[in-house]
């Protein structure tokens, strides 16, 4: 009679895990198909005009460069973490996609600084390229750690090269005089779509999720800082929201660092 119940709720957690992940790649199917029907979307050239403009000690936009050097340590510590003999916070398995995550958190710092040292639409193309990184080795893990790991470790590499083609195809048709961000925008929006539905539908193998809700509220408030560039700046006296999002941003990554040193996995 046991047996026969320990049976039955195994079926229906597999029936469960189907709908969800039907349900996961609808709203994937979803968004790449209403962006497939958005007009193209050109890079608007008042992206390059960041609020704080200062020149300081010889460097131009001093605090927007400056404000990359956490990308560079949390990258670096993450890197180290992940790269730990016990990863107590992560699987064996996603190993690579915890590194690729970090080691586009860390040349974010230095495509990031770039930019931000003469910004312009070449320039952008290096800050872009690491983040690209960043996003699918993120949504690779996630996908890893919640849905199937075998599917995530067949996924890496091939959202590794879609996430960089985004911004080559990008890069292109800018210059072309046609430019288009939406693949750029489906790469870094859908994981950020998709973070909460993971979470919700799918079980994870840790006690506690708050480390990648945090995440995705840390990253969530960079982009309102982005979009509050200018009035921040007005607000704290000389602070620039483009400098506060680079520190949630890796504020964000920080989290996931921590995670795979701290996390601890569920009982049963």
């Amino acid at each position: 009679m046991e047996a026969r119940a320990t049976k039955s709720r195994a079926r229906h957690t597999a029936r469960e895990g189907r709908l969800a992940t039907f349900f996961l790649l609808g709203v994937a199917a979803l968004a790449v198909l209403v962006l497939a029907f958005v007009p193209r979307i050109p890079q608007d050239p008042a992206y390059h005009r960041f609020a704080d403009q200062r020149t300081i000690g010889g460097i131009p936009h001093f605090w927007n460069v400056a404000s990359n050097l956490p990308f560079l340590l949390v990258g670096l510590f993450g890197c180290r973490a992940a790269l730990r003999r016990d990863l107590r916070g992560g699987l064996r398995q996603l190993r690579a996609a915890y590194l690729v995550f970090f080691a586009g958190v860390t040349l974010v710092a230095l495509g990031s600084g770039y930019y931000h040292w003469s910004p312009s639409n070449s320039t952008l193309v290096w800050d872009r390229l690491p983040m690209t990184l960043g996003f699918m080795g993120f949504f690779a893990a996630l996908v890893g750690e919640n849905v199937s790991t075998k599917a995530a470790s067949r996924l890496l590499w091939p959202l590794v090269g879609a996430g960089a083609l985004s911004v080559v195809y990008w890069h292109f048709t800018e210059v072309s005089g046609a430019g288009d961000l939406r693949p750029y925008a489906l790469v870094q929006f859908l994981p950020i779509l998709l973070t909460p539905v993971i979470l919700l539908l799918f079980r994870s193998p840790w006690r506690s999720n708050a480390w990648v809700w945090g995440m995705l509220g840390a990253y969530l408030l960079s982009k309102g800082a982005e979009v509050a560039d200018f009035q921040l700046y007005r607000l704290l006296g000389g602070i620039s929201g483009h400098s506060i999002k680079h520190l949630l941003a890796a504020g964000g990554a920080l989290l996931l660092a921590l995670a795979l040193r701290y996390r601890a996995r569920s009982v049963g």
